[in-house]
């Protein structure tokens, strides 16, 4: 489990790039950049930056419009999905648990698609 204190409460955490084919994103990001990747099976690696997962990698059909999914971290998830909500937000994905924590997806007004992320309550 990741450790909540490695975490700023409502900053930029982790960015997660949408690949239509994990290996050659794999082969690219090492080759271009010297990236690393923890493999959590066939549709998603985590991106190793030094001692920590910056990032991942996640299989699709398509890249979708909007660019990467920008995740923010979040040391009280509810809360955080209250005020997205009350601030006028739209939870397209309620909160839901993956290895390491729980998340959930939202858009702002303008229809720019997040993601908060706690691994509290995992």
């Amino acid at each position: 489990m990741a450790d909540p204190a490695a975490h700023v409460h409502h900053a930029i955490d982790y960015i997660e790039l949408t690949v239509t084919d994990m290996a050659a994103a794999q082969r690219f990001y090492a080759a271009a950049f010297g990236w690393a990747f923890t493999d959590y099976g066939p549709g998603y690696a985590g991106i190793r930056v030094g001692d920590r997962e910056a990032g991942g990698l996640r299989l699709d059909d398509a890249v979708r419009a909007g660019g990467p999914l920008v995740i923010l971290y979040s040391d009280e998830l509810e809360a955080t999905l209250a005020g997205v909500a009350a601030a006028g937000g739209a939870v397209v994905k309620p909160i839901f648990s993956f290895p390491g924590g729980r998340r959930f997806h939202f858009t702002d007004p303008a229809g720019n698609e997040l993601a908060a992320w706690s691994a509290r309550g995992a």
